[in-house]
């Protein structure tokens, strides 16, 4: 049986219908219409249409995706009082109210659209830390695998939708309008919360071994020797997704025009990525999440040093991208599923641990980011992405070194 820390996998575990992991696909809904469909989306399209300069509207983005990076100081509060699948509900309704009435202020620039939507966004990630402690109790293996692959395509489904729907209509309603579409899709997925498996409050008898319970759950998820690689795992530059922005900013150097990048880096890239992450679903369960994972990211960093070594055309940007963002897609999936064997079962703390780990995945993407940059100010185009590759594949390559021998290890000694 699986532990709460997670190294000890069964290496089969049969599917349980009744746990119908699909599901966690429209339960994320909320919280990607927010941070993809708004934050990283939409936004500053919307913004820039009301006259908002861009140094201005990249701040307001910036603001609301905070949430995401520190989520960990209230997402834990899922883990008590009720059900997860009942404050999933409570927070989407919350966060959709939020931000229908910032779309019902004057603009979205003025301090209390922004302050509103910085509330939704605060609710919205309530959502993803109860999806968290849901997937993680979750009985089969099997489910919890598929369920990382529904969790992170219908995320970037979702927000991918949210985007065009708001960009569509954006001439053509007033912003009151914009902001029911908005409510509309961020609340009504969450109705499937309904349908979601049936989960027990775990319940103590006093507030003293409901300490002493969440305690010894964080220290067999955090506190162990075993906890060190998968904390450098999550931290890793393992298909972290941090060239995805930076892209658009190559295709000139490679000759491709502002149309073509618009289409493999807009819909298309939606596409792409959704694709790697329900195919990440196909990876049978005696494969472990986190070579899984690694392998995905050597992958991934293949296609970013095709892009660096490979003449510097339109051939060349086209194969790379539509190769990388598969693979981003992949290694999310697979970044979701390695999360919930490093948590192990819920328990009564499942949320609070969830979001800890998931805020530490976001790390990579930071860093990776400004590394990425020093790469093009250092050694132009081809560096950019080459030094994305040359770093991943060094510190992936450990990491995957260390747990096939691990896995190894273990097997000769069970």
């Amino acid at each position: 049986m699986a532990r709460f820390g997670g190294p000890e996998i069964k290496t089969e575990s049969p599917s349980i219908p009744h746990e119908r992991p699909w599901l966690f696909g429209l339960l994320i809904a909320p919280d990607a219409v927010i941070s993809l469909g708004l934050a990283s989306g939409a936004l500053t399209f919307l913004l820039r249409n009301e006259g908002v300069t861009p140094g201005r509207a990249a701040s307001i983005a910036a603001l609301i995706a905070l949430p995401h990076a520190i989520y960990f100081l209230w997402g834990p509060i899922t883990d008590f009082w009720m059900r997860r699948r009942t404050w999933l509900m409570i927070a989407a309704a919350a966060a959709a109210l939020a931000v229908l009435a910032a779309f019902h202020q004057p603009t979205l620039a003025t301090p209390w659209a922004v302050r509103l939507l910085f509330l939704g966004a605060c609710f919205g990630v309530v959502v993803a830390a109860a999806c968290g402690g849901m997937m993680g109790a979750l009985a089969s293996e099997t489910n919890k695998r598929r369920a990382s692959s529904f969790y992170q395509a219908g995320s970037l489904a979702v927000g991918a939708v949210a985007v065009f729907l708001l960009l569509s209509f954006a001439e053509r309603f007033t912003l009151g309008a914009l902001g029911w579409i908005v409510a509309a899709l961020i609340v009504l997925p969450a109705l499937f919360a309904f349908a979601a498996p049936p989960q027990s409050m775990v319940r103590e008898h006093g507030a003293r071994e409901t300490a002493v319970r969440i305690w010894r759950e964080f220290k067999s998820t955090f506190l162990r020797w075993e906890a060190i690689p998968y904390t450098l795992l999550i931290v890793a530059p393992c298909a972290s997704g941090a060239m995805i922005g930076l892209l658009p900013e190559l295709a000139r150097d490679y000759g491709v025009s502002g149309a073509q990048v618009a289409w493999i880096n807009g819909v298309g890239g939606a596409l792409l990525t959704t694709a790697g992450a329900l195919s990440a679903s196909l990876i049978p369960v005696r494969v472990r999440a986190p070579i899984a994972y690694l392998l995905a990211g050597l992958a991934n960093a293949a296609t970013l040093a095709l892009l660096s070594l490979g003449p510097q055309r339109p051939v060349i940007y086209f194969a790379s991208t539509v190769l990388f963002l598969f693979t981003v897609g992949t290694g999310y999936a697979l970044f979701t599923a390695v999360s919930l064997e490093f948590l192990g079962g819920s328990g009564k703390s499942g949320s609070a641990r969830y979001t800890i780990i998931n805020s530490l995945g976001n790390v990579p993407v930071v860093y990776m980011t400004w590394l990425d940059g020093r790469g093009y100010a250092h050694w132009g185009p081809r560096g950019m992405p080459g030094i994305d590759a040359l770093v991943t594949a060094v510190l992936v390559s450990v990491l995957l070194g260390h747990f096939v021998f691990s896995r190894r290890r273990r097997e000769r000694m069970g």
